[in-house]
């Protein structure tokens, strides 16, 4: 299992090879049941194995599980993508303002420039910083004691908004990673199930008739590994990304706080 609070932490990889584990385990038992006819009743008419065949002959049971895991895999890859475009845009966004920032510009110009504008990441901490300044020295303050410490709390605060805007959405991978082989399993417990009373009703043990069950078992699993391979790859990057950035930002942070206390204590 996994920590899904942990902004630094990974997904297990033991929870998808315990599940299938578990499943392949499970399905061990049939083979010898089919290798030891007992009966002989009617064959079986022959079953459809292609993927959409083992969809609509599952159980409905099955079939749910299946469409929950198809939808879980297809907003996974949406949560994937939306977020490799997000850390991508914000890399870029805090390497073009590291770069305007340290060009020497006038920090009141950066400031009238960036103001009326919705900022993210480094941009979003100088602004808020930058607003806590002028609004005591415009303010009219009689002392300047505790400017510091109020400018690093709206940073961390600011700093505190973005690592939740970035982790949003790590949740759902989280989950799907390793919830994901487990609802699999569900359906591979119940395809085993469907067999068993398959070869109860038929009386006959033969392959023909364990066969479309086990194939449902299978299917099942693997739609469940679809979903929760990726989610599981991806949660562990983008948490480390995440790590990344933040640490980034609270560099700068440090940095920014160390140049605004000089400046209060020249004018202090």
């Amino acid at each position: 299992m996994i920590d899904v609070t942990s902004r630094t932490g990974t997904v297990s990889r033991l929870t998808p090879a315990i599940a299938a584990a578990a499943g392949l385990l499970l399905l061990g038992t049939l083979p010898a049941l089919a290798q030891d006819p007992i009966g002989s009743a009617a064959a079986p008419p022959a079953a459809d194995f292609s993927f959409l065949g083992l969809f609509l002959q599952a159980h409905i049971v099955v079939k749910l599980v299946m469409i929950g895991l198809i939808v879980s895999s297809i907003w996974v890859w949406a949560i994937v993508i939306n977020k490799w475009m997000l850390f991508s845009r914000n890399k870029r966004e805090m390497d073009r303002f590291e770069q305007v920032f340290w060009s020497g510009q006038s920090l009141e110009d950066l400031y009238r420039t960036l103001a009326g504008r919705s900022n993210h990441g480094m941009a979003a901490i100088f602004v808020a910083a930058m607003r806590e300044w002028k609004r005591t020295y415009e303010g009219g303050a009689r002392s300047l004691a505790g400017l510091n410490q109020r400018i690093d709390k709206v940073m961390n605060v600011t700093i505190a908004r973005e690592v939740e805007r970035l982790e949003t959405g790590l949740l759902v991978l989280a989950t799907v990673g390793s919830a994901g082989p487990f609802v699999g399993l569900f359906g591979t417990v119940w395809g085993i199930m469907t067999s068993f009373q398959s070869i109860a009703a038929s009386k006959n043990t033969s392959l023909a008739v364990v066969a479309p069950g086990i194939a449902e078992a299978l299917f099942a699993t693997a739609v469940g590994l679809i979903a929760a391979i990726p989610a599981t790859i991806f949660y562990n990057k983008f948490i480390s990304q995440v790590g990344r950035q933040a640490q980034r930002l609270e560099g700068f942070a440090d940095e920014f706080s160390a140049i605004l206390s000089r400046q209060i204590d020249e004018r202090g």
